[in-house]
């Protein structure tokens, strides 16, 4: 695993999220739909869980929750403000140690055994791919709600020339 391919994977990370949250900001059906709220709300509660670990945070502490979208959607961006900063500090020796997660006991109890240990790296990786099919799973609703869903895919970022993150300015709540 390389780290440029993970700050790349970060960078396309932010530009899909933005997108597709400016294609939510376009189809009022879509901001006011449960499912879309949920899911949105599920990947970005995971987003920052693990900034949170990374930095070593305790997670007893609760994570907001939103009455408003336009409140989740300025909690989405700063998680990306925030793993940029990390990226940046991340050094490629750092992401084959070990990295426990707090959660591990939930996740025996899901998979029925001990989780294998896992890499800063393993953990890295995680969030953009999780995130990449939480976005599939929106486009899918997007399209079930009558709006055309954004090319998300990394080779469409690749191909618009790696473009930065233009998150919308506001999104109906």
């Amino acid at each position: 695993m390389h780290l440029r391919t993970l700050t790349d994977l970060y960078r396309h990370m932010e530009w899909a999220d933005a997108l597709l949250w400016s294609s939510i900001a376009d189809a009022p059906a879509a901001g006011a739909d449960g499912k879309v709220r949920a899911t949105l709300y599920h990947v970005h509660l995971v987003q920052h869980a693990f900034l949170r670990t990374w930095r070593g945070e305790k997670m007893e502490a609760p994570f907001p929750t939103f009455e408003q979208l336009s409140g989740l959607m300025t909690w989405a961006k700063s998680f990306h403000q925030h793993a940029a900063v990390h990226m940046a500090r991340l050094e490629a020796e750092q992401l084959a140690k070990p990295m426990p997660l707090a959660w591990s006991a939930q996740v025996e109890s899901a998979i029925g055994r001990a989780p294998g240990m896992t890499t800063v790296g393993d953990t890295v990786l995680q969030v953009a791919l999780h995130s990449i099919h939480h976005r599939g799973q929106l486009n899918v609703r997007l399209r079930e709600l009558g709006a055309t869903p954004p090319l998300l895919d990394y080779i469409g970022w690749v191909w618009y020339g790696r473009p930065v993150a233009e998150w919308p300015t506001s999104i109906g709540d």
